[in-house]
């Protein structure tokens, strides 16, 4: 009975496991992929390999995970699986595990660690990254001996040399931080190592790269001649993930040869398997963030480039080849999921493949069509697919025990006619014409998206609906998955526009008689954490409002933030050229109006929105004294604190903004 259910609690952390990176063998007979949890006694993520056949027999666990096991790879002749771990020390490596079981063997001992492992077809030699400094490099290659072979060859860490490297820390370059550390000066790299050892038993990696920039990850010719990845064009400008091109590397001499030039940024090179095309993700240069990528195709030898999804008006993200080279298929942003879709060659137009109503995280393809794919849908599951059957259930027996609450899709429009959908979760004691507190919820990005099947916000909207709340998120103008032109229809507009998308929603929800006009609170990461900000400066129907990671003073954070091409992009001015602009649509400028007592969440190594833009916000409301304000300050942690942080930061940071709104907005 649904009455002998407990409700969903922020510490169901634990008890939640999630897909990722599915593979499928050579063969077809059996699927790799990651299954993440969190551990509770030592505050750890955990990911372990797993292993499947296609029909959902023999699933078994293959690695420990007692140090998270990554990226697993087949050989081409299925005999083994390499994966990245970082099972002896924090720096990942590449290890080698027979596929029918056995103990792994480190396949690299890099200094600074080593991902991205691609096999030769072959399966004589394995490619990878591995990030060195200019020194590291000019050190290797004036060396006689290669990259360590043996653990035991390590250099011994140098604290006091590293220390006296960044005391003082010299600043050339932006951005100078990324992630949650700063910059440490070094560039991706492409190596290769054999398989096999040497006759000394050794395996001696061997650098094929040696400019200043960053690789992507590399992919074999058919001939094993040479590699392909994409590699930055302009490693000095403060775009880093932008201006990438399409690249070959001989193998023989690591000659360079780039396939594409200015105008087109190119990511996640892949050649086919039958050797005569390449597949990327491609973006124009100009406005990036206001654009759809498409996914695209060139010839091997170089050439036009073919662009596949052109007219589908979405942009892909993660694709694969089609065993037969016909074809590719590619998920993709859509009216709040994340479908398979499948595009070929000899043909014009993109079809839907699979999962339409649910968000898929990551695909394989494999042999006579096979399709399998991590799938997250709006009951909670997330779980392993392939052939159009589900082969795991592991959170099955959790969701048995506690009420999940249910979705309803709304579609309504905004005062000046932009369609807008939106999403109703009812509170886990929903009663038909009684009226609750509504809690509302906005995405980040502004580019960002979300739907009843965001994996990452699941718990969090499930915890708000079993305290008591109905909630309630829309897609307002700016976000992704409604094409091209609904992303740039927040420009410059950033504030009033989007503001008038989420409130027209509450309207209507206080319209039907659902949510209590009283009662309403508020909360939002990033660029959720701005609007949560800018409605509460503007609007005071709000009764509690919890804002995250936001930016509230553009012009500070263009000047801070590890991505300083961010405002200009969606601006399209810079700060010095048009200040007012930038200043009109900071929420600082309107924080001496905030009324609701507000909660500002931050983390203190968050360099994408860095920390000035949560105190700042602060000490305004404070200084001004109308409302009730508060700053918590979460050290470790960065801008994926919600997703990725440590997991009892997360349960923290979930209970304490419910803890909020019920201070402000009593349920009874």
């Amino acid at each position: 009975m649904a009455d002998d259910k407990r409700l969903i609690a922020p510490t169901d952390l634990y008890h939640l496991a999630a897909v990722e990176d599915p593979r499928i063998s050579p063969d077809g007979a059996w699927i790799a992929f990651v299954r993440r949890t969190r551990r509770e006694h030592d505050n750890a993520t955990v990911r372990a390999i797993w292993l499947v056949r296609p029909d959902g027999s023999g699933l078994r666990q293959f690695t420990s995970g007692v140090k998270p096991d990554t990226s697993p790879r087949w050989s081409p002749d299925g005999r083994w699986l390499a994966f990245v771990s970082t099972r002896r020390d924090d720096k990942p490596q590449i290890y080698l595990i027979p596929a029918d079981g056995g103990e792994a063997q480190p396949l690299t001992w890099m200094p600074n660690g080593a991902t991205d492992p691609a096999w030769s077809l072959d399966g004589r030699q394995i490619a990878f990254l591995s990030r060195l400094r200019p020194d590291e490099m000019q050190a290797e290659d004036g060396s006689e001996s290669l990259p360590p072979a043996r653990p035991e060859d390590l250099p011994k860490p140098d604290e006091e040399a590293d220390k006296a490297r960044i005391d003082p820390r010299v600043i050339t370059r932006l951005p100078y931080r990324v992630g949650t550390s700063y910059w440490d000066g070094r560039f991706s790299q492409v190596y290769v190592v054999a398989v096999e050892p040497d006759e000394a038993g050794l395996r001696r990696p061997r650098r094929l790269t040696r400019d200043q920039r960053d690789y992507e990850a590399p992919r074999w010719s058919a001939d094993g001649l040479a590699l392909f990845s994409a590699a930055s064009r302009r490693p000095d400008h403060d775009m880093p993930s932008m201006f990438y091109a399409v690249v070959r590397i001989a193998l023989e001499d690591g000659a360079l040869a780039e396939l594409t030039g200015a105008g087109l940024t190119c990511h996640a090179v892949d050649p086919s398997p039958d050797g005569r095309w390449l597949a990327f993700l491609a973006q124009p240069d100009e406005l990036p963030m206001n654009r759809d990528g498409t996914l695209a195709v060139l010839p091997v030898e170089g050439g036009d480039v073919r662009h596949l999804t052109d007219a589908l008006d979405r942009g892909p993200e993660e694709f694969r080849w089609l065993r037969d080279s016909s074809g590719l298929v590619f998920s993709v942003p859509d009216r709040g999921a994340v479908p398979i879709c499948r595009v070929l060659l000899d043909r014009k137009g993109v079809e839907f493949a699979g999962h339409s109503r649910a968000c898929v995280t990551g695909l394989d393809a494999g042999p006579d069509g096979l399709l399998a794919a991590a799938v997250f849908t709006e009951d909670g599951q997330f779980d392993l697919y392939a052939g159009g059957k589900q082969l795991t259930t592991f959170n099955r027996a959790f969701l048995e025990t506690v009420r999940v609450a249910p979705f309803e899709a709304l579609h309504y429009t905004a005062p000046d006619g932009t369609p807008i959908d939106g999403w109703l979760l009812y509170p886990a004691d929903y009663e038909p014409g009684r009226r609750y507190p509504l809690a509302v919820n906005i995405h980040g990005g502004p580019q960002g998206m979300w739907g009843a099947t965001e994996p990452t916000m699941w718990l969090e909207w499930q915890h708000h609906a079993a305290s008591g709340y109905a909630v309630f998120f829309c897609n307002p103008r700016g976000s992704d998955g409604y094409g091209e032109a609904f992303i740039r229809a927040n420009h410059p507009d950033w504030g009033d526009g989007p503001q008038s998308d989420v409130l027209a929603g509450v309207d209507l929800l206080v319209a039907r008689g659902i949510a209590d006009p009283d009662r309403l609170v508020l909360t939002g990461g990033s660029y959720g954490g701005y609007l949560t900000a800018w409605i509460v400066g503007h609007d005071h129907r709000f009764k509690a409002a919890v804002a995250q990671r936001g930016v509230y003073h553009l012009q500070a954070f263009h000047g801070t933030t590890d991505i300083p091409w961010f405002m200009t992009s969606n601006l399209g001015a810079e700060p010095w050229d048009d200040p007012d602009l930038f200043w009109l649509y900071s929420p600082l400028a309107y924080a001496q109006d905030i009324t609701t007592p507000l909660l500002i969440l931050h983390s203190e190594q968050d360099y994408r929105v860095p920390i000035s833009e949560g105190e700042q916000l602060f000490a305004v409301m404070k200084r001004v004294g109308k409302a009730p304000v508060e700053l918590v300050r979460y050290p470790r942690e960065g801008h994926e604190l919600s997703r990725a942080g440590e997991p009892k930061h997360i349960i923290d940071r979930l209970e304490r903004i419910v803890a909020w709104w019920d201070t402000y907005c009593p349920k009874d």
